[in-house]
């Protein structure tokens, strides 16, 4: 089989076309591949400064579509499905090989196309600012990168899950009306966001790290959450955790990718199932408008209409409980339990 391979790290012009044995793999799904997503990450590791380094040399490409052309028994697929996956490498091939929990049956609505391009930007938005960043109806989100995949991905997510507002941030006019066309209600330029934005932003999502991660931070409000997805700007900012505490604010990290529950949770969300026996109704169901992903709406899911995942309803006994107070008191009492803590 055809494949593209890095043979070097000497950049994008040095990748290969190689002809390589097909894969086999009896506990993983083979998958003919009919279109694989190109991103950031394929290109940072044309040159060795990707987190990831595999050994010299690999086949690169984290997300496909294509056939299934085999797959374990009780996987929930079948030969002949049409499915994305993930497949973190290897993905830049004619043929390609995934983990069953990371494959997904893609909706007849859906073109491969689609479906190479969904997982990993649609996945990293909706596991940003629905659970790790708490995202509440109403409030003001600013995405950095705003023309790009996580970036226009992170404006239509927040926008379906109820954002007053999306504030996009680019370098371009043009980016700009990228950013426009993806749903964002504004658009600023870099240069001089944090003085034309102000400080009035609750989330803020940034791929791109490097130099406007403070002035990221100096646009939060009051119990603001930055989230770190990525850092296309090629250096990694480090947090003077005294603006933290100053401002009531929060860093939080974004690995959405790093662990297949992850995967699972957000495709039950879209609709994608690598299992036939569950709720896999898939996206669009059949009473629903079938829009494309390109467009500003997005999957339905559990939270659509407003309400939040449960929350424990766990509390410390009563005998350590502290007491609440309106107002802060000069001097927080102590309850200590009879015999003492342990």
């Amino acid at each position: 089989m055809r494949a593209v391979q890095i043979t070097s790290l000497d950049g994008p012009t040095a990748v290969e076309i190689v002809d390589l044995p097909e894969p086999q793999a009896d506990d993983k799904v083979v998958i003919d591949v009919k279109a694989a997503g190109v991103a950031f990450p394929e290109l940072l590791q044309t040159r060795g400064l990707y987190q990831i380094k595999p050994d010299l040399p690999f086949v690169p490409g984290a997300e496909v579509a294509g056939v299934v052309e085999s797959a374990p028994e009780g996987s929930g697929l079948a030969v002949g499905d049409r499915v994305c996956a993930l497949t973190l490498l290897g993905g830049f091939a004619e043929k390609a090989v995934a983990a069953p929990d990371m494959t997904f049956v893609l909706p007849d609505s859906v073109s491969f196309e689609q479906g190479a391009s969904f997982l990993f930007n649609y996945g990293t938005a909706h596991f940003a600012l629905v659970e790790r960043g708490a995202l509440q109806q109403g409030e003001t989100v600013l995405v950095h990168g705003a023309a790009g995949g996580i970036g226009t991905a992170s404006i239509q997510v927040a926008k379906a899950f109820g954002a007053g507002e999306v504030i996009a941030v680019v370098s371009s006019e043009a980016k700009g009306e990228v950013a426009r066309a993806a749903g964002a209600d504004s658009v600023v330029l870099v240069e001089g966001f944090k003085d034309t934005v102000g400080k009035r932003v609750d989330v803020v999502v940034d791929p791109v790290g490097g130099d406007r991660f403070t002035d990221s931070l100096r646009v939060l409000r009051e119990q603001g959450r930055l989230l770190v997805i990525g850092f296309t700007a090629g250096s990694i900012p480090e947090v003077k955790v005294n603006r933290l505490l100053l401002n009531n604010v929060s860093v939080v990290g974004v690995g959405w990718g790093r662990t297949p529950s992850r995967v699972r949770a957000t495709s039950a969300c879209s609709g994608t199932s690598s299992n036939r026996t569950s709720r896999a109704a898939r996206w669009p169901p059949s009473s629903a408008p079938r829009t494309p992903w390109t467009t500003r709406a997005l999957p339905s899911s559990p939270w659509s209409s407003g309400a939040r995942p449960a929350r424990s309803s766990w509390s410390p006994p009563a005998e350590i409980r502290r007491p609440r107070f309106r107002h802060c008191p000069r001097s927080w009492p102590t309850i200590e339990p009879e015999g003492g803590f342990t």
